[in-house]
């Protein structure tokens, strides 16, 4: 796929056009160069962002990364940086949005980030949190309280009860 085919299927994912999609797609297509990535079916490339902002449909649409597959993970920051990694290869960097121009408009900002090259716009870093382990499979219980399907991980005992996060009350005898 052509680098515009890849922006236009950025574009149809994310419903419109801007700025902060521009910032995710030049993170993407700097990840592919510098790690050789390809689109991930499965959990071959793990991109942990450090926002939740628009960049991340970009990445979700060019590299394959999801929440759902366990390959997208959040590490809220604030920041427009992305740690991208290659399973297969070992590999990984931890791409960095270097500051702008300030006092630009909307439109002024989307050009400018269109017309850079993503070596031009992002600082090349190691990456600082390990690679997470792949996903893994929880057994599912039914909450005693509200009848609602859990996860393993997120039940609690409360004597011979099992409860979901959203039944148990905390322990905590310092924040009564």
């Amino acid at each position: 796929m052509n680098e515009q085919e890849l922006w236009n299927r950025c574009v149809d994912f994310h419903g419109h056009v801007c700025g902060g999609l521009t910032i995710g797609y030049q993170a993407a297509l700097y990840a592919i160069e510098l790690l050789n990535l390809t689109f991930s079916k499965d959990e071959q490339v793990v991109c942990i962002s450090e926002n939740d902002a628009c960049g991340v449909d970009a990445i979700q649409a060019i590299l394959g990364c999801s929440i759902g597959k366990g390959n997208l993970l959040f590490h809220m920051r604030g920041k427009q940086a992305y740690s991208m990694y290659n399973r297969t290869t070992g590999k990984s960097v931890r791409l960095v949005l270097r500051p702008t121009p300030q006092g630009m408009t909307k439109e002024e900002s989307l050009a400018y980030y269109q017309s850079r090259k993503p070596k031009e716009l992002f600082d090349v870093k190691e990456t600082t949190i390990e690679l997470p382990e792949r996903a893994r499979l929880f057994r599912s219980y039914v909450c005693d309280c509200c009848g609602e399907v859990t996860g393993a991980n997120w039940i609690r005992l409360e004597g011979d009860r099992k409860l979901c996060l959203d039944c148990y009350k905390s322990y905590d005898r310092f924040h009564v």
